[in-house]
């Protein structure tokens, strides 16, 4: 899987860009926007082609995941914390929102969560669908955000490594066991994030296809 996560803040043409992703294959986009208020995460989302709704994971707001049909939503990591011992109703409270009768069908939500150490990953008793594990390599987007070459090779759960992955650093990342890729500068810090997008999905697809 590939993981794509938005930009903090916007950039020019960018849900005319995130059209073209969706269209070229994006199937998981992370909605991350911190300082958008909930009615600006309802204005972005409007100007988004409802057929593309469902490759949509919210980290704000995760009411927003019933009212627009998204995907899912994803627990950050100070998040998680902060439910502590409650995250299991939380979990619960969110799939039976999801199955609201508005809904034309039934769904399950996508829940992830973000971890920044193997060890609190592998502990963690909740079961994510998939997990973010960063920074595998020194991220291409924060400066000083050292990689930590992270193995989850070992381990049965679900993990997209994050941090540095481009094309040159898909192989890499896939061989110390990771699932997925997660990306963001490597798409949106290129002059051309959709043919960006569409190389390290290209590569991607390739190391998968032969390992199989």
């Amino acid at each position: 899987m590939i993981v794509l996560i938005s930009p903090e803040t916007d950039i020019k043409n960018e849900i005319q860009i995130l059209h073209q992703l969706f269209d070229a294959g994006l199937e998981f986009y992370h909605f991350r926007k911190p300082s958008k208020s909930l009615q600006e995460h309802r204005d972005y989302l409007n100007q988004i082609d409802e057929k593309h709704h469902d490759k949509i994971i919210t980290h704000y707001f995760h009411e927003l995941a019933n009212e627009f049909n998204l995907k899912g939503i994803h627990l950050q990591e100070q998040v998680r914390k902060d439910l502590g011992v409650n995250i299991e109703d939380y979990i619960s409270e969110q799939h039976q929102s999801s199955n609201a009768p508005k809904l034309q069908s039934s769904k399950t939500l996508t829940i992830s969560s973000s971890f920044h150490d193997p060890s609190t990953l592998e502990n963690c008793s909740t079961n994510f669908d998939y997990n973010l594990l960063s920074p595998v390599f020194s991220s291409i987007s924060k400066k000083g955000y050292e990689g930590k070459g992270f193995d989850v090779s070992g381990t049965k759960k679900t993990i997209v490594g994050m941090g540095g992955v481009n094309e040159d650093t898909i192989e890499a990342t896939l061989k110390l066991g990771y699932k997925g890729i997660g990306v963001l500068g490597g798409v949106w810090n290129a002059k051309d994030p959709l043919n960006a997008f569409l190389n390290i999905k290209k590569k991607y697809d390739e190391i998968k296809s032969l390992n199989h």
